[in-house]
Parts: structure tokens; C-alpha cells; sequence
């Protein structure tokens, strides 16, 4: 019997498995915003700590870079998804429940990307918050801007322009940091070819259709991150 070729394994008529891999990009896809925006937060609040913080936020903020870049992502997936578990297993028991209480996948995996991304972001944002010449803030001082306006008007739009290009390549990271988050039981795309690979006995087709998916949500990708650069730089003279 002649096995089935790319285009019938990949199509979304019966016994297609397009529309799983498609929902499998969707999840990553998913997984990458969530993990990529908590990760933002992180990192800002982390960044704000080493520029003006104090002596004791400044100290917790090199801690949380430090670790998080220095331990494997897997393992800080790892450590969220079984310890919280364990944690919320051990209160459930305390309150006369039997069994064990497992966390959402997805939720914990975007928590844990988050985090890790977190490390990356703070450094991509202090540096962008260095870049910013000394004397455009001032100047919004000298115009009577009061911090909130100045940070909306001047600080955060020259930061933004600064920081996208590494925002960028953190996204590129994240993206594909989501398919770690498969041992949480998430199918996402490459958990999804997995599946198809095992079901069909054609692992190279499955595994090809998830590269080509992902190189899409790349570049993709890219041309977004191209089209802001290009948003908030308008008005700079660009060196030729």
C-alpha cells in the first residue's frame, strides 16, 4: 500500500492533519504573545529597579537576571509546573482534598517563558534607556513636562525605538522557547508533529510541515518588527 504523500498528510480534507498543525501554530503562536508581554512586564519593572532604584531593588534585580539567564529554560519549566503543583497538592490537602493538583500548561508554561524572557528584556530596555540622550530629557524638563507626560511623550517613545531591534530577537527566542512548554502536556506545534509523526509513521513529513510553519511565523515576524523600526524612527536621519 502506498503511503500517503506531503500534500495529503498536510490537507484540511479527510484524514488531512492541516487543521491540527494549523491549531498547533495558533497554540505557539499563543504561547510566544503571552510568554513574550509577561516577559515585557517583567522586564521593565526589573530595568526601571537598576536605573532608579534603590541599593535593595537594584541588588533583587541583578539577582533575577543573573539566575534566570544562568539556569536552562526547560529547567525553570520544570521547577514552576511540578513545585507549583506540589505546592497547590500540599494546600488541597489541608483543606481535605485527596489527589493530586496539577497547574493549566499553558498558563504555567507562559509564566515560566515569561520570566526567563524577563531577564533578556531588562537588559534590552536599560540599554535602550541609556541610549536616550541626556538632553532630550532635560529639555522636557526645561518645557514644564510632569513625569508622567515626559515618560509618555519623550522617555517611552525613544526607548520603544531603541529597544526594538533587540525586542526583536527576543521574540525570535521566545517562539521558539514555546515548544519546551510540550512537557507541560500543551500541544503545540512541534508536540503536534510529534503526534502526526508517531500516528502516520512519516516523521520527516510532519517535521518538515513545523519548520515550514514556523519559518512563516518568522518572518512574518520579522516584517512586523521591520515596519515598527521604521514607525518610530520616523523623522531620523539615517547614516548612509
Amino acid at each position: 500500500m502506498q503511503q500517503p504523500g506531503f500534500f495529503d498528510l498536510m490537507s484540511f480534507g479527510p484524514g488531512g492533519w492541516g487543521p491540527a498543525m494549523l491549531t498547533g501554530a495558533l497554540v505557539t503562536l499563543a504561547l510566544a504573545l503571552c510568554g513574550f508581554a509577561i516577559g515585557a512586564v517583567f522586564g521593565a519593572v526589573a530595568a526601571f529597579a537598576k536605573i532608579a532604584g534603590g541599593r535593595i531593588a537594584r541588588t533583587i534585580a541583578d539577582i533575577y537576571t543573573t539566575v534566570l539567564r544562568g539556569i536552562p529554560d526547560l529547567l525553570v519549566i520544570y521547577l514552576f509546573y511540578f513545585g507549583g503543583s506540589t505546592v497547590l497538592t500540599s494546600i488541597g490537602r489541608l483543606f481535605g482534598h485527596d489527589g493530586f493538583i496539577g497547574l493549566p500548561g499553558f498558563a504555567t508554561g507562559a509564566i515560566a517563558i515569561g520570566i526567563v524572557s524577563g531577564a533578556q528584556h531588562t537588559e534590552v530596555f536599560r540599554g535602550a534607556f541609556r541610549a536616550v540622550h541626556r538632553g532630550e530629557i532635560e529639555a522636557a524638563i526645561a518645557a514644564g513636562m510632569h513625569p508622567f507626560l515626559r515618560f509618555r511623550r519623550i522617555i517611552a517613545p525613544l526607548v520603544l525605538r531603541y529597544a526594538l531591534p533587540g525586542l526583536g530577537n527576543i521574540w525570535q527566542i521566545v517562539l521558539k522557547e514555546s515548544a519546551l512548554v510540550s512537557v507541560t502536556g500543551v500541544v503545540e506545534l512541534l508536540r503536534q508533529a510529534q503526534v502526526g509523526a508517531g500516528s502516520e509513521r512519516q516523521p520527516f513529513t510532519f517535521y518538515f510541515a513545523a519548520a515550514i510553519l514556523y519559518l512563516v511565523i518568522t518572518s512574518l515576524s520579522s516584517i512586523t518588527f521591520r515596519q515598527a523600526e521604521g514607525y518610530f524612527s520616523r523623522g531620523v536621519r539615517r547614516s548612509r
